[in-house]
């Protein structure tokens, strides 16, 4: 990637920053009601990384609560902070993850192979010069400046485009003003043309599976979704695995940080492309693929697929992620990543926690009078019964790439597929039936076995959409963490 960049002093700092509350601060004083645009490049490995900005833009409308410049979720593996240059007020912020973050918990990171990354930053249009100060966590969580660049908003390098006239905004519900709403946008990737009528369809069926719960459902009138459709030259996605090669609106490809089911997509600048035909807080890529796939990524994006199974799950899923910062409270499945949660660090997601203090757990307030904690819920029957389902969807899905690359019969490699499909039911089947009897369901507790770690972390309930596939709700303690999230959203 070509990195261009605007100003000429990049400041790396060493220092820890103090801990702020939040200001309350004037958004006409500071801001005009338009948002700036920072596409940024994120280089480096386990050890080392940089940020360096790409390009600026000034784009239309800022989506966000003008009441809400300060975040105080303190969630997020990095935060960005913006400085008046005058005054040194702090005027806005946010916590975020990225994609860089997750590369650098694997083991290519850690053996020092570099990457870049491109990421986005969103913030209110500043009226005069601002600092831009990027901070990362440090293995105790506590947050270290490593990136800090003046940006005057007279400049002329700021880049001022009216919205793609190839890419169309579609409404799909609601209509309140972006300043007391959840804005989403749906990026449709890999419909073509001639599946518009699709794209909207499947945009219309999510958007009424997240009204439909809680507490969606309880903010409905503040939650505004648009379509933003884009053509896309080949329908589908990439799958590497099985040397399926496509080329869509932002090119969403499986193998990500590469794990088979992973679905992300690196071409940040055609999505920030594509989504800003409207104001956003949430960007979400939709995609046209049957097969099981997505990924979430806090006040980043998320992604998932429209026409698998497990499709309203994986949505709703990879949303909880992107839009209120949740953690995955499964610890089977494969992941990519090493060292992600440091034993004996309290993780900064409101759904899992190390349980360093038992009397004081972080969900206190909702746990279950006399429950005990840990909680035991019959983890010994469950670990035993998904290793076996794990070890043969392994060897399922390693057969049907091998068969798709070397170009087999698609009857054989449907055989497969069919067998894979069975396998799953069974497991879903399985799975509910051991919830349904435990003792333990419907209590708030603390259940070992969480954040991709069996042992040292833990989950608030025996299951929640963030622990396990099918239609169900988010736990009583992501529930909470998503309507703290739509408050900050929707009121001004």
């Amino acid at each position: 990637m070509k990195i261009k960049p605007l100003l000429a002093t990049i400041i790396l700092l060493c220092v820890s920053l103090p801990a702020r509350t939040a200001e309350s601060v004037e958004f006409n004083r500071y801001f005009e009601n338009v948002t700036l645009r920072v596409d940024l490049a994120h280089v480096g490995d386990k050890k080392t990384e940089w940020f360096v900005i790409d390009r600026l833009y000034k784009t239309p409308v800022w989506a966000g609560a003008p009441g809400h410049m300060i975040d105080t979720f303190n969630n997020g593996r990095y935060f960005i902070r913006v400085f008046d240059s005058k005054s040194g007020k702090l005027i806005f912020s946010r916590g975020f993850n990225s994609i860089f973050g997750e590369y650098a918990t694997t083991k290519p990171a850690t053996d020092g192979i570099k990457r870049a990354f491109s990421e986005t930053a969103l913030i209110p249009f500043p009226q005069k010069p601002v600092a831009l100060s990027i901070s990362a966590r440090n293995r105790d969580n506590s947050l270290k400046e490593i990136f800090r660049q003046l940006i005057d908003p007279k400049s002329l390098n700021i880049i001022r485009l009216k919205p793609d006239k190839g890419t169309e905004a579609i409404p799909i519900t609601g209509g309140s003003d972006p300043h007391r709403a959840m804005d989403m946008v749906i990026v449709a990737d890999g419909y073509t043309g001639a599946e518009r009528n699709k794209a909207v369809s499947n945009a219309k069926h999510f958007a009424d599976k997240m009204l439909a719960m809680a507490p969606y459902s309880r903010y409905r009138d503040n939650i505004n979704i648009t379509l933003a459709f884009h053509p896309s030259t080949d329908s589908g996605c990439s799958e590497p695995t099985r040397g399926i090669y496509k080329r869509t609106a932002v090119n969403a490809s499986f193998n990500s940080l590469g794990l088979p089911r992973y679905l992300l997509t690196e071409d940040n600048r055609d999505l920030r492309d594509i989504a800003g035909v409207v104001p956003y807080d949430i960007a979400v890529v939709m995609v046209n693929s049957p097969r099981y796939g997505g990924g979430g990524i806090y006040n980043f994006f998320c992604v998932f697929t429209a026409d698998n199974p497990y499709r309203d799950y994986l949505f709703l899923h990879e949303f909880g992620h992107a839009f209120a910062g949740l953690a995955d409270e499964y610890y089977s499945s494969a992941v990519t990543y090493d060292d992600f949660y440091p034993r004996g660090v309290e993780p900064m997601e409101p759904n899992i926690t190390a349980l360093l203090d038992p009397e004081h757990v972080k969900w206190q307030k909702l746990i279950t009078p006399g429950i005990s904690i840990p909680t035991p819920w019959g983890k010994s029957e469950y670990d035993h019964h998904n290793l076996d389902f794990q070890k043969k969807r392994r060897l399922l899905d390693n057969k049907i790439a091998k068969l798709m690359r070397n170009g087999a019969p698609p009857d054989q490699i449907n055989v497969l597929k069919a067998k894979a499909e069975k396998l799953l039911k069974q497991n879903a089947k399985w799975v509910k039936q051991f919830f349904a009897e435990n003792p333990a369901k419907e209590k708030v507790g603390a259940f070992e076995g969480a954040g991709y770690i069996s042992k040292g972390l833990y989950r608030p309930m025996l299951d929640c959409i963030m622990f396990s596939k099918g239609e169900k709700p988010l736990c009583k303690v992501c529930e909470a963490a998503v309507a703290a999230r739509l408050r900050f959203k929707n009121f001004a």
